[in-house]
């Protein structure tokens, strides 16, 4: 059994990575109704005794064991972790795994990647081989970041290229959450495209997600909560429902867009923690979906947002979860691919459902999806058995498709007309080993990137009718 280790950075990593494991941990209950610590539990949690039975117990051999995650807690401001070890999971974590500082990075890539990435640098290698020396097959790291504060984007693109370094042979999937156009951070457009030219050199996999986005799905939720079709009624144990994400206090805001990025991991990772039929290797999305290596960005999808499927699923509404995830109002960023290039795509189906629909929904689907030339029977395919709690099964599609050139060139403008104006610039250039070539290199690099996507989408032609029939990748 591989095993898999979650690292979390700054306010926004922090509070999304606990609420996966909040949700992930609840998966795992509903499954295995003795508490018993299987090899599904070890893919990302390990055991070790304890006297209590607090969250997260299980037992091995008539002991009480206590379950921790796999996973380092990195902020270098200490609300967030602190209000974790006052939370429900706060025996889920170990003590040993966990930095905090208490000045924070002052919304500062430079504070974050270069100040506290070097003060740091010995104990942050240290958590990480030591959490990797507790998996007995290593295969993936998960990094949960952020790009417009200081530390997610400065200090969480640091500890990249440290996992790069150390552990150079392991896969390394980054979830990261985009600012608005309208943050309230000044300085996010700089912090953004400082950490993107880090994510595109250092990165296999970076699943982009944007608060807009999360916004929009989260009013749409509660617009169908609140009556607008009976029948479509968001039910309490839903996934998307937030119960403070494993937090203490009050629930906030933002607690609901952190789920639907929860949702995203568990998905993700679920062919990992369960069996299935046609379960999907963390190291094949890579392998698969990523025919250029700067060409790493997978526009994430996931379906059903809003309602609950029955027990009994008609075909019909099968079909629609195909359809919807190749519809806009379910991307997780701001974009339309069905009207841009495919280079690959991955289905990651969980639940009760038939390889044969899953083959009949991408014949069906195919025709109206635009594919590279060279990649017309790009897809990849994953089946797991055990469904998310509340549901009867669901869908994450991931898209390595043209579309995210316009989240990209908004981001580089966004850039430049602060730049032009050399706007807060002496707040970086004051950090030590800062210096102004970091931001013409990092513009330099997303302006190629986005140029890259262009020549693509150059090359887009109409699909034909006598397009070789797909052939299903294993």
């Amino acid at each position: 059994m591989t095993q898999s280790v979650v690292v979390q950075v700054g306010q926004c990593g922090n509070q999304v990575g606990c609420r996966f494991w909040d949700l992930a941990l609840r998966e795992h209950a509903h499954v295995n109704k003795k508490g018993l610590y299987d090899e599904a539990l070890s893919s990302f949690f390990r055991n070790v005794e304890s006297r209590r039975s607090d969250r997260g117990a299980c037992v091995v051999s008539g002991r009480i064991q206590q379950l921790k995650a796999r996973a380092v807690l990195v902020d270098m401001e200490e609300g967030v972790v602190n209000e974790i070890l006052q939370g429900p999971l706060r025996e889920v974590f170990d003590s040993t795994q966990l930095l905090t500082d208490v000045s924070g990075s002052g919304n500062n890539w430079a504070a974050g990647h270069l100040t506290y990435g070097s003060t740091y640098r010995e104990q942050i290698v240290d958590k990480l081989r030591k959490a990797a020396e507790h998996c007995d097959c290593l295969q993936c790291f998960f990094l949960i970041h952020s790009m417009g504060g200081g530390t997610g984007s400065g200090l969480g693109t640091r500890v990249l290229g440290l996992l790069e370094d150390e552990f150079p042979d392991v896969c390394r999937i980054v979830t990261s959450i985009y600012p608005s156009e309208e943050d309230d951070v000044v300085t996010s457009p700089y912090n953004s495209v400082l950490a993107m030219r880090e994510l595109t050199e250092h990165a296999d996999c970076v699943l982009p997600v944007e608060n807009q986005s999360l916004v929009d799905i989260v009013n749409k939720i509660k617009l169908m909560s609140h009556g607008v079709k009976p029948s479509s009624m968001i039910k309490r144990d839903s996934t998307v429902i937030s119960t403070q994400g494993g937090l203490s206090g009050a629930e906030k805001p933002f607690d609901a867009m952190n789920n639907i990025v929860a949702n995203l991991l568990l998905n993700i990772t679920s062919s990992a923690r369960f069996e299935g039929s046609l379960n999907m290797d963390l190291n094949e999305i890579a392998m698969n979906l990523v025919p250029f290596p700067r060409l790493h960005y997978l526009v994430p999808s996931l379906t059903p947002l809003y309602t609950l499927a029955d027990v009994n699923v008609p075909t019909r509404r099968l079909d629609q979860m195909f359809s919807d995830a190749f519809s806009k109002d379910h991307q997780l960023i701001r974009a339309d691919p069905k009207h841009s290039l495919y280079l690959a795509c991955a289905l990651m189906v969980r639940g009760n459902v038939l390889v044969s629909d899953l083959r009949r929904n991408i014949e069906r689907l195919r025709p109206s999806l635009p594919f590279v030339s060279w990649n017309q029977e790009g897809w990849k395919t994953g089946l797991c058995s055990i469904p998310p709690v509340g549901h009867s099964h669901s869908l994450l599609a991931l898209a390595n498709n043209t579309c995210v050139k316009p989240t990209f060139l908004e981001l580089k403008e966004r850039f430049t007309k602060l730049y032009k104006k050399k706007a807060h610039l002496h707040h970086y250039l004051h950090v030590e080993g800062m210096e102004q070539s970091f931001f013409t290199e990092a513009l330099a690099s997303l302006s190629s990137l986005i140029e890259e996507y262009h020549h693509l989408d150059a090359t887009k032609t109409r699909l034909t009718p006598d397009t070789p029939r797909l052939s299903m990748a294993r």
